[in-house]
């Protein structure tokens, strides 16, 4: 398969948004902190992304590029497992998969967020956990089959 490279949809000096086709899925990709406003709002113009995509390409997944987030409050924590997560759902995520974060502090955050996606019952979202952008694609194109 010929490498496609990512479409960049939204870009802040916090992160950004992306495109991979050749999963496909959605890349939110963290480029270090960001505080409750930032994260919320990205989070939430790529779920509108997410939902404008899912139009056009059915089976549609979602990654998280977090090798360099920083720390998340328990505000943020309990936003994403309360308000986010339900509304990832009903648009039609139902996998997460991650690049594991390079810093421990983000190494808590993602960690705390799974374990919260996981106790979930109103909701089910699969979190995995990868060391690479390419093998988390690979787990996420394989699930999406």
């Amino acid at each position: 398969m010929p490498l496609i490279s990512d479409t960049t949809l939204l870009a802040e000096s916090y992160g950004s948004m992306l495109l991979a086709p050749e999963v496909p899925c959605m890349v939110v990709q963290w480029h270090g902190f960001a505080n409750r406003q930032q994260f919320q709002s990205l989070m939430d113009r790529g779920l509108t992304l997410y939902e404008q995509e899912v139009q056009r390409t059915r089976l549609l997944g979602w990654l998280a590029d977090t090798r360099l987030v920083g720390a998340t409050t328990p505000a943020i924590q309990q936003w994403l497992a309360h308000d986010w997560n339900p509304r990832a759902y009903a648009a039609g995520i139902r996998h997460c998969s991650f690049v594991s974060p390079e810093s421990v502090f983000g190494q808590i955050s993602v960690q705390q967020y799974t374990t919260q996606t996981e106790e979930a019952t109103s909701y089910y979202i699969e979190p995995a956990h990868h060391h690479t952008l390419a093998e988390a694609k690979r787990w996420l194109r394989q699930v999406l089959r």
